[in-house]
């Protein structure tokens, strides 16, 4: 249930930074930016927070190294948030320029945003980790 939540908070918050850039900003059609919020939400939660962020984080120094962490994790989801934007808003926009443009804006802002999820991540979905090392 906690996945669940948590997929709903980051689909939530894809969808207001592309709304107002791909939607707002560069007039894209709302239902082209909530199939590109869903994409990218359910690729980034898997590649992104799963794999990266848990992942790098299944050593011993799991709470010293949580802005290393966290930098990796962002970082490669502003990458991965980018190229979605663009690849999908090429085939659904027509205006090249916008698109790379609109992409570039989504992924930082995107990126911004999956800083604080990250905290978000590590205290609440992937806390059990920390109570089976403590428990040893």
């Amino acid at each position: 249930m906690d996945h669940v939540k948590a997929l709903i908070i980051k689909f939530v918050m894809v969808a207001v930074v592309l709304g107002i850039v791909l939607t707002g900003i560069y007039d894209g059609e709302f239902s082209d930016t909530l199939l590109i919020s869903a994409v990218l939400t359910v690729v980034a939660y898997v590649l992104g927070d799963l794999l990266v962020f848990r992942k790098v984080g299944d050593d011993h120094a799991r709470h010293a190294d949580h802005t290393k962490r966290n930098a990796i994790a962002t970082v490669s989801d502003a990458v991965l948030a980018f190229f979605v934007v663009w690849l999908m808003g090429k085939s659904l926009f027509i205006n090249d320029g916008d698109v790379l443009a609109a992409a570039f804006i989504s992924a930082i802002l995107i990126a911004a945003g999956e800083w604080f999820f990250h905290k978000y991540l590590d205290n609440h979905v992937f806390d059990e980790k920390h109570a089976r090392n403590h428990a040893r």
